[in-house]
């Protein structure tokens, strides 16, 4: 069976294929900021961290699913968006950019736990039939070591590797040596909850074991 990603991301990617999924990728043609902004204007609110996330995968797994009923009409499938946010003492943390703010953060969260916030859609994609969707929230709680060193801080963010991903961590590379614990399936903090995803496979009538299409799974 045919797997599309509807995300751009090498840590999505890594984690299919590392689960014996080799995707199709697709880039959503969502301005995220606009959907949330005109989303809250709408309904007069902030959205709390688990709604934001929600509606972000539902929109980018939408918008491949219409691409794809026009360049690729015989497509038999699914079609996996996800979108992720960090909280940390109710603040949610995007993307620190540049290196005062990472290393002012991880100051700040030494020792601490905040939550990954991460939403899935799931769309079973056949020819000649509407496309039916199913989707979840996971949340995992993230807590990091209260002994890290200013120079340890000060290491890390220098590789670069904090500035780009949401929070200013990862857990599956360098950053995993300064986290203690994970409350929750741990590849949600990747990037996606493989076991939310299996279950939303599942309830769209597809066997997780049916995505298995790599080499070293087969």
């Amino acid at each position: 069976m045919r797997v599309c990603l509807a995300s751009t991301s090498p840590a999505r990617l890594m984690l299919l294929r590392q689960a014996g999924i080799e995707p199709e990728t697709r880039s959503p043609r969502v301005d995220e900021e606009a959907v949330v902004a005109a989303l809250e204007q709408a309904e007069g609110r902030i959205l709390p961290p688990e709604e934001h996330v929600l509606v972000l995968a539902r929109r980018k797994a939408a918008d491949v699913v219409a691409s794809l009923g026009q360049s690729d009409p015989d497509f038999d499938g699914i079609v996996i968006g996800g979108d992720s946010m960090f909280a940390f003492d109710g603040e949610v943390l995007g993307k620190p950019l540049v290196a005062d703010v990472a290393i002012a953060r991880w100051e700040r969260m030494r020792g601490g736990t905040g939550i990954l916030h991460s939403g899935h859609s799931v769309f079973r994609v056949q020819p000649g039939r509407p496309a039916r969707e199913a989707h979840a929230v996971a949340a995992a709680g993230v807590t990091f070591a209260d002994d890290i060193t200013p120079d340890e801080i000060a290491a890390y963010v220098a590789t670069g590797e904090p500035l780009q991903v949401a929070g200013a961590f990862t857990v599956d590379s360098l950053g995993g040596a300064f986290i203690t614990r994970v409350d929750g399936d741990p590849s949600t903090v990747v990037g996606m909850s493989l076991s939310t995803l299996r279950r939303l496979a599942r309830e769209l009538g597809v066997a997780w074991p049916e995505l298995w299409n790599a080499a070293h799974a087969s």
